[in-house]
């Protein structure tokens, strides 16, 4: 893979029960960062799910607010998928404000099938177009 298109923030069980290869097609052009709340196991689960022998995560906080910072400054200047569920309005503020494009999925559950065309059609917005 080429420098990675966006970053995907998400909680592992956001993936759990999605199609075979849904995630990894998605991430061929950009890298994931797993929340840590749910603990390693899980991690580890998406990481062999994912054939990916190191992953990255986004450190705890002790507070909503401190977790939300921890996000938005991993996010950097990279366009960003983020998925929880719930967004403050300090998060929400920031998504609509920053100049890279961003998308936060809300859900507690499992992405649905609409939120996973809902974020198939935000990486295929960022794909470079042909001339």
């Amino acid at each position: 893979m080429s420098a990675p298109q966006f970053r995907f923030v998400t909680l592992p069980s956001a993936l759990r029960g999605t199609p075979a290869g849904w995630a990894r097609e998605m991430l061929d052009d950009g890298e994931i960062a797993l929340l840590a709340s749910e603990g390693l196991e899980p991690i580890n689960e998406l990481a062999h799910e994912l054939g990916q022998s190191a992953i990255t995560v986004v450190r705890s906080e002790p507070t909503p607010a401190e977790q939300d910072q921890a996000v938005i400054e991993h996010a950097r200047s990279m366009p960003l998928i983020w998925v929880a569920g719930e967004f403050s309005e300090q998060a929400q503020t920031w998504a609509r404000a920053r100049g890279p494009m961003t998308l936060l999925v809300q859900t507690s559950e499992p992405l649905s099938d609409a939120e996973r065309r809902r974020i198939d059609r935000f990486v295929a917005s960022l794909e470079p177009q042909s001339e």
